[in-house]
């Protein structure tokens, strides 16, 4: 397993959609590894593949190191597709591993439906709700090539808009790798 890189704001490869995976060979099964134990290095608890520079429709969860989810398993969602959301809303500060040392509220469902494959490229259906729901539903922004910036209001960007530059510029502390400013 490698760890690898994490592309930041500014990379290009955060604002495409994901390509849908047409097939679970050895390769995707050692970029799914390859992703774990990067998110993990990274003290992540979710990570999309553009987020490590890959086109590919999937990400990673592991929510093992939050309180009161220390039981569930990490799971693989590949090319997953958001079926149903509820209508009850709410609003929590998110952080992420592409926006190092910022942290943003953003409103979302407060419980979705979800189908994907997983490895064993089996479908599955998922409903879960709470913090369970918002990860899942800021990965999946990811594969549609969307930022917590697009999620918030205009005086929300205006007044991060100094942080989103520094990050683009590399000029934050981190204690994983990211990528060089290209």
């Amino acid at each position: 397993m490698a760890v690898l890189p994490i592309t930041v704001y500014g990379d290009k490869v955060l604002r495409q959609k994901a390509i849908e995976i047409e097939a679970i060979d050895d390769e995707l099964i050692k970029n799914i590894q390859d992703m774990f134990e990067t998110m993990r290095e990274s003290n992540g608890i979710g990570l999309a593949a553009n987020q490590v520079g890959l086109l590919k429709k999937m990400f990673v969860i592991d929510l093992s190191p939050v309180e009161d989810y220390e039981d569930l398993k990490p799971i693989v969602m590949i090319n997953p597709e958001i079926i149903k959301v509820s209508d009850e809303t709410w609003k929590m500060e998110e952080g992420c591993l592409s926006l190092p040392g910022l942290g943003v509220n953003i409103e979302r469902s407060f419980g979705i439906q979800i189908k994907y494959l997983d490895p064993n490229e089996e479908e599955k259906i998922l409903e879960v709700d709470d913090f369970y729901a918002r990860v899942i539903q800021h990965e999946y922004d990811h594969l549609i090539g969307k930022l917590m910036p697009d999620r918030t209001d205009a005086f929300t960007k205006r007044k991060i808009k100094g942080d989103l530059m520094r990050i683009m510029k590399r000029e934050v502390n981190v204690d994983y790798e990211i990528t060089e400013r290209k």
